[in-house]
Parts: structure tokens; sequence; C-alpha cells
């Protein structure tokens, strides 16, 4: 099996086409699947570093920054 990961634009008239046939391919034959059809416009690092935000949260992996002195605790 290959995955391939293809960007469309589906404001032109040939992203339309190609995901119009793609998504017909995959309803009428099983060996076409969509795993992940997603319209992000961020950029993958920056999600990925919010997503181990989220599990050190969840593992209390936290910190906490004095109200006070907020941007020299930042920076």
């Amino acid at each position: 099996m290959t995955t391939i990961t293809i960007k469309i634009n589906e404001r032109t008239k040939a992203g339309k086409a190609l995901k119009n046939l793609i998504e017909f391919f995959s309803r009428e034959h099983k060996g076409i699947e969509i795993v992940s059809d997603t319209k992000s416009e961020y950029n993958p690092e920056f999600v990925e570093k919010i997503k181990e935000a989220e599990n050190d949260i969840k593992n209390g992996k936290t910190t906490r920054l004095d109200s006070e002195n907020i941007w020299e605790n930042i920076l």
C-alpha cells in the first residue's frame, strides 16, 4: 500500500475536479481511502507544538507564571 499526501487548491477548476475524482473513487472502490481531509491553514509544526502542550497539561506538566512579571518569565 502506498500513501500519498496531496495539497489541493479547491478554488481552482483542476483542484475541484481532482478532489471530486478522489472522493468518487473512495466511495465506489475499496482500493482508495481518504485518510485525512483537513482544511487547516496552520503550520504543521505549530499544530504539533500545541498538541504536545495539551499532552503536558493532561500529564500534569504545567508551569505557573507570576502575573506581575509575565513578560520576564516568558522571555
